[in-house]
């Protein structure tokens, strides 16, 4: 990992990042609470890391990884669906209001395109891999 990537990753830890991802643990947690939503929290929990470390990471279709498995095929697309009911959309719409109020300066242009890239994340996130860049 790049020095450039460390300082970012620091400053988005200072500037709120962690807010974030406490977001995500708590939908992580209220997945855990019903043993049907465990393949969901895992996936919201492995993204609540990335909220901690977002620069130098990127996210990836898991199919092109690995090859088609159970979470990139037809019940994938239902597990992304349910979870987009229960907890992506406003998940999302924390991302997007971060990526606002952090877009209108230029010191915090990157840190909007990373908000804008875990809002993307947030809306389907069964299916995808977490990879350094």
């Amino acid at each position: 990992m790049s020095l450039t990537s460390i300082v970012m990753n620091l400053l988005w830890l200072f500037f709120g990042g962690w807010t974030t991802a406490l977001s995500w643990f708590t939908s992580a947690l209220f997945m855990l609470i019903s043993i049907i939503g465990i393949p969901w929290a895992r996936a919201a929990f492995n993204i609540g890391l990335l909220n901690f470390w977002p620069f130098g990471s990127e996210v990836m279709d898991r199919k092109k990884i690995s090859g088609a498995d159970i979470g990139t095929g037809g019940l994938g697309f239902i597990g992304n669906v349910l979870w987009f009911v229960v907890c992506g959309w406003w998940l999302a719409l924390i991302h997007l209001f971060w990526a606002l109020v952090l877009g209108i300066t230029i010191i915090g242009i990157p840190f909007a395109l990373q908000h804008l890239k875990l809002a993307g994340i947030s809306l389907a996130p069964i299916g995808k891999s977490i990879v350094m860049k």
